[in-house]
């Protein structure tokens, strides 16, 4: 595989990898705003750090989309279509841990995925995919032990 192919094939992946930072955002933002009561309280705070962190994941990614050369494509229908695919409404407290754990844990097996794909051909992205992929499982464990209270 050439260079130019090969960085075409990192830009994608990267882009999937915002695709779905962005939707989670969303979904934490949502269940932050959702959470309420005294009780509550310290998961609502857990939400929000989920938030910042995944946020910071995006500009990680897009950072990187820009300086292999690539272009950002957040794409509405690519966003619509996975945010209905991995978006599972809940209302209840323990409904909304339980897909966020859910997604974290899809999160966690594609950034894997994508570190194996890359192997050594891209050392810097593999490093911030793993960067990423620390806080994943940071998120999946915090979630598990907040599924368990």
């Amino acid at each position: 595989m050439g260079c130019k192919s090969n960085a075409e094939t990192v830009v994608r992946l990267l882009n999937e990898a915002l695709d779905a930072e962005v939707i989670c955002v969303l979904r934490y933002k949502r269940h932050y705003f959702m959470t309420a009561g005294g009780s509550a309280r310290h998961v609502k705070a857990e939400f929000l750090q989920h938030v910042t962190e995944k946020r910071a994941h995006a500009d990680q990614l897009a950072e990187r989309i820009v300086q292999l050369g690539g272009k950002l494509e957040l794409s509405h229908e690519r966003l619509l279509s996975r945010s209905h695919a991995e978006h599972v409404e809940g209302d209840s407290l323990a409904e909304m841990i339980t897909a966020d754990l859910v997604a974290e844990r899809i999160s966690i097996d594609s950034y894997r995925a994508m570190i194996a794909s890359i192997g050594d051909d891209d050392p810097t992205t593999r490093q911030v995919l793993e960067r990423i992929l620390a806080q994943e499982e940071a998120h999946a464990e915090n979630l598990a032990g907040l599924a368990r209270d």
